[in-house]
């Protein structure tokens, strides 16, 4: 295998990081990418709910395209969004 290949079950356990702001939105395995049928990433799915008990609390979710991806580190994601670009859903 090449160097720069990374295994999905590594990404797991990257943290993401918005290096716009400086918010942290816990690891990829408590998140979501949506990869088109080419295989390619599209976007992060952030589950945004801050607190530990969402049974009761309407989910929110952020969106972010794929293009805001800016680095993928030794244990991090570095995304590089302001928050007015980040589609905002609730479950």
């Amino acid at each position: 295998m090449e160097e720069n290949t990374r295994y999905f079950s590594e990404l797991e356990r990257f943290e993401i990081i918005n290096i716009n702001d400086g918010e942290k939105y816990n690891y990829l395995s408590n998140n979501d990418l949506v990869i088109d049928d080419e295989g390619n990433f599209k976007l992060l799915i952030i589950n945004n709910n801050q607190s530990k008990f969402s049974f009761f609390n309407n989910s929110e979710f952020l969106e972010i395209p794929w293009e805001y991806v800016k680095k993928i580190g030794v244990r991090t994601i570095i995304v590089d969004i302001e928050d007015n670009l980040m589609k905002r859903n609730k479950l």
